[in-house]
């Protein structure tokens, strides 16, 4: 028999920029879609300075992964999950020099004990102007 499939779609977490729901329950795993920083109905991104032209001038990365990490949360929450029952988190991060550690830092303080596994990547860009976004999964009854 077939797994049973369906979307979530938030009504409190950022607007998906393409044609794509926030996550996709499959069985008893949900997995989310790339999760940036950016704040529903608002254009001004956390964290990031952007010139006249939409480009981005500045980043505060901290800023940007409490608001990712927020972000994330409010999908899990909807869907009927939650931030503990998170197994797998891959970073995507357009500066990893810059800001691999700080990455590390505020991880640390949403992750306490034993969190999911992780992989991190550098990226020469992101479909707005952000400087990380994730890709999560989560197991879900």
């Amino acid at each position: 028999m077939p797994e049973i499939s369906h979307t979530i779609v938030s009504q409190n977490a950022p607007e998906p920029v393409g044609p794509y729901p926030h996550a996709r329950r499959v069985g008893c795993l949900l997995f989310l879609s790339g999760i940036g920083p950016r704040r529903r109905g608002n254009p001004t991104i956390p964290g990031v300075t952007l010139d006249a032209n939409g480009k981005i001038v500045d980043y505060d990365i901290e800023i940007q992964c409490c608001a990712v990490f927020e972000n994330i949360r409010t999908v899990l929450d909807e869907a009927g999950s939650s931030w503990d029952r998170l197994v797998d988190v891959t970073v995507f991060l357009t500066d990893l020099e810059r800001d691999f550690e700080t990455y590390n830092r505020v991880y640390a303080q949403y992750f306490t004990g034993h969190g999911p596994c992780r992989t991190t990547v550098e990226v020469s860009r992101l479909p707005t102007p952000i400087a990380i976004e994730l890709k999560c999964i989560a197991t879900i009854d």
